[in-house]
């Protein structure tokens, strides 16, 4: 049985127990008059046998409406079949006093069994005309007796009957007249329940629709029915006029919720609502909370990005009125990001991935309210199809180490390597680190590329070992997760584990950035846990980023690496040498290797030299470069050669 017929059985199963009910005391008044008529006509065993079976039937059928459940879905399947027993069994017992009629020889009885099998015809089809199930399923018994009345009539030789017998089936004729006409009008009340029950169901379907399509607090569409309702907008023949989206993020809500409660949080954003609803032809325009302090507008017919710039401008200045909550002046702002769907084959979702970004834009400026997406200022977003090819890249190992020399400078030998990732294209090119790292941050991808690097970096250092080449201290850069996750650091540990004889060749690399967002004991506990392990430690882009002299204290590094950016001034800004002074001096205070990067000309490697730097590392030294060069480059050093030209550019 497929679910709809099931679900209209169970429908039709509490509403003609209701007309059972309903109609029990012109069902017990009828039936008991045919019993009699019965018994008069000398079938009394029968009479009497069928008001107990129909007695019991009766009470049957009030004790099941009385536990009968209120909603279809409550009725059983077993209850549906014992419901369905019960009336078309009582059904065939109501009948058979016609039966019993049309086995006598009277006319007048004949005649009085066929006016009760018409009225229980007329009881049938009236009362469950609007239910086909049951309706059908009375019937057919009663079509059944009228037959079996046929057969019973042909074997039976009538005689005239006597003017009381014709009186009983007057009488009969008369209460047929009455219940037919009181059937009818049940039936007419048997369509309106219905009709009430179908719009009580109609009604719930829409506040179920309703609850579906709209956020429950504010009353505005949410995001499902705000993306059917702009994909409408976008398909819609535009001239000359374009849809606007506007991206609408609450700042300041957060304050409110933890210093005057969640309802006054709620009471924010159903007046935000409110008026973002005011501020639009709510005929044309969409108005939606997409979610937690997120609001969506769109708005059909904006001529420009100027006017939509204004119109935003006009909802910011709108949301910063004060809302008043138990007398107290609530007050939030908010950032806005536009796009306009010039293009009538933009989607849904790259119009609201360019509205967020610029949204975004808009939030990291304290001096701007709005901003206007424009593809030419904003990076395009990493698709699917970008995070397929990266991790493509990265399993196949298309993604590799390139080794950036570090120099002593004393002598200018190789102290060791900075491992770089470099991207081959199928032209030759490289794609810089910078072109394709930001996606690995934004897709989630630094733990694949992280042990990625890290053991190609090991397979391409027991290389050399093998081939008798000591590659000094070669740097891997570690990100984040794998200061600040067990994961991440059993991971690397256990990589570690597998070439116990390289640990010494290793050197990590973190940022002072880290300090931002993990605390020191965490940082300092995957410190110790590397250092163990024999792996030495370098912070670098020292004195640019967040640590503080306390780090340094509570932290044990091998290796700080002074930034770019004061190399690049020496010989120009007094101030760098004694900075970079400043560094080497803590650097020989806590014990540590210092190491300048940057260095492009001879000019900084003087000074360098002249204020006691050790070890350097810059293109003046050599670029990135495959491990193949890095091999010819180690081994030309231990024949004797020294790289001789950059000895020279140095002098």
């Amino acid at each position: 049985m497929r679910m709809p017929t099931l679900r209209q059985i169970r429908h039709e199963t509490r509403f003609v127990m209701r007309i059972s009910d309903r109609d029990l005391p012109t069902r017990v008044a009828t039936g008991l008059m045919m019993l009699s008529v019965c018994w008069w006509a000398g079938a009394q065993t029968i009479a009497i046998a069928l008001a107990l079976i129909l007695a019991f039937f009766e009470l049957a059928a009030k004790v099941v409406t009385r536990w009968m459940p209120q909603r279809d879905a409550d009725i059983s399947i077993a209850a549906v079949f014992g419901i369905w027993l019960l009336n078309i069994t009582s059904a065939v017992f109501y009948l058979l006093p016609g039966l019993v009629l049309a086995n006598q020889t009277s006319v007048a009885f004949l005649m009085a069994g066929y006016l009760w099998l018409f009225g229980v015809y007329v009881y049938i089809s009236n009362s469950f005309a609007a239910l086909p199930f049951y309706n059908w399923s009375q019937m057919t018994p009663a079509f059944g007796a009228a037959f079996v009345m046929f057969y019973l009539a042909s074997q039976t030789v009538h005689s005239a009957s006597t003017p009381q017998e014709w009186l009983v089936t007057y009488g009969l004729m008369l209460v047929y007249m009455f219940n037919t006409t009181q059937t009818m009008s049940a039936q007419k009340d048997t369509q309106r329940e219905l009709d009430r029950a179908r719009e009580a169901a109609h009604e719930r379907l829409q506040a179920l629709e309703h609850l579906a399509r709209h956020d429950s607090l504010t009353g505005l569409a949410n995001r499902h029915a705000f993306d059917e309702e702009l994909a409408r907008l976008l398909a819609s023949p535009q001239k000359t006029a374009k849809t606007a989206l506007l991206l609408i993020d609450l700042d300041g809500f957060k304050p409110i919720n933890d210093t005057y409660s969640h309802d006054a949080g709620d009471t924010v954003l159903i007046e935000v609502g409110r008026r973002l609803a005011k501020s639009v032809d709510k005929d044309r325009a969409i108005v939606a909370r997409l979610g937690g302090d997120e609001f969506g507008v769109a708005l059909p017919g904006m001529s420009s990005g100027k006017a939509a710039l204004r119109f935003a401008q006009h909802l910011a200045t709108v949301i910063a009125r004060p809302i008043q909550y138990e007398g107290k002046d609530l007050r939030v702002s908010c950032s806005i990001g536009i796009d306009l769907a010039s293009d009538r084959n933009v989607t849904v979702a790259e119009l609201c991935a360019h509205a967020d970004q610029a949204m975004y834009r808009a939030k990291a400026d304290p001096g701007r309210t709005v901003s206007l997406y424009s593809a030419s200022s904003f990076p395009r977003r990493t698709s699917l199809e970008d995070r397929a090819m990266l991790l493509t890249a990265i399993t196949t190992g298309r993604i590799r180490p390139y080794y950036q020399p570090k120099v002593c400078l004393d002598g200018l030998r190789t102290y060791g390597f900075e491992a770089l990732a470099r991207w081959p294209q199928p032209d030759g090119t490289l794609r810089p680190p910078g072109s394709f790292i930001p996606q690995i941050d934004e897709l989630g991808l630094q733990g694949d590329f992280m042990m990625h690097m890290a053991r190609q970096v090991l397979g391409d250092m027991q290389s050399l070992v093998d081939d008798g080449l000591n590659p000094g201290q070669v740097s891997v850069n570690l990100p984040e997760m794998a200061l600040a996750t067990h994961s991440g650091r059993a991971d690397l540990l256990r990589l570690l584990a597998d070439h116990p004889g390289l640990a010494r060749h290793i050197t990590f690399e973190i940022t002072e950035d880290v300090f931002i967002n993990r605390a020191a004991d965490i940082i300092q506990a995957s410190i110790a846990r590397f250092r163990a392990a024999g792996v030495r430690v370098s912070l670098d882009d020292f004195g640019t980023g967040f640590a503080s002299f306390q780090h340094l204290r509570q932290l044990e590094f091998d290796e700080l690496k002074i930034d770019t950016s004061f190399v690049a001034d020496l010989g120009v800004d007094p101030a760098a040498e004694v900075l970079i002074a400043g560094f080497l001096s803590i650097g020989a205070g806590l014990g540590v290797q210092v190491i300048a990067e940057g260095i492009e000309t001879p000019d900084q490697l003087r000074h360098l030299r002249k204020l006691g730097c050790k070890v350097a590392q810059g293109y003046l030294f050599g670029k990135a470069m495959p491990l193949d060069e890095t091999r010819i480059r180690l081994f030309a050093e231990q024949a004797g050669d020294s790289t001789g030209p950059i000895r020279r550019a140095a002098i």
